[in-house]
């Protein structure tokens, strides 16, 4: 497992950059239709009815796929007050349990999300003219790649590596 371990880590570190800079990329073009769509009502009196749908659908790609990029860089919701009272050993336990819970969770995000993109392929959104899947696939894409970096996590803890330190505290060791 030690041989392709480190090459599934190294894709999943790019996979989780690639997330990361289109959930930045998404909020600044957001930001700008926001503006541009508080310029055009206020200062011109006319509204494009396409900046609202945008800029919605832009907020659910952001949001998702920033919490998948949480899940990979431990962000994500975990037992951290039990960590902190229970003795050291527990650490890793309760670190796994969570690492399981976000993987049962993804696994509902992906096939439930997908239930809804599926449902929304045949309906259109007018004023941007797609398909609503686009607002569902999100969700999907999220549950895949939360899936894929919390078994990441579990791999590596079975494996050994050192993943549940913190990086300032694995420093300070060596």
């Amino acid at each position: 497992m030690k041989t392709w371990l480190p090459t599934f880590s190294m894709l999943l570190r790019g996979l989780s950059t690639a997330a990361l800079w289109l959930a930045g990329i998404g909020i600044v073009v957001m930001t700008a239709i926001v503006f541009y769509q508080v310029f055009m009502r206020y200062a011109m009196n006319s509204s494009p009815p396409w900046t609202e749908a945008t800029a919605i659908m832009l907020m659910s790609w952001t949001i998702f796929l920033g919490a998948a990029v949480g899940v990979r860089e431990n962000f994500h919701m975990g037992f951290d007050v039990l960590i902190y009272v229970l003795p050291p050993a527990a650490k890793g336990v309760l670190r796994a349990i969570s690492d399981v819970a976000v993987f049962a969770f993804a696994s509902g995000m992906i096939y439930y999300g997908a239930l809804l993109a599926i449902r929304g392929w045949t309906v259109t959104i007018p004023v941007l003219h797609v398909p609503q899947t686009m607002t569902y696939l999100p969700v999907v894409i999220s549950g895949v790649l939360m899936c894929l970096f919390s078994l990441e996590r579990l791999l590596r803890r079975w494996a050994g590596e050192p993943i549940d330190e913190p990086v300032s505290e694995l420093v300070t060791e060596a």
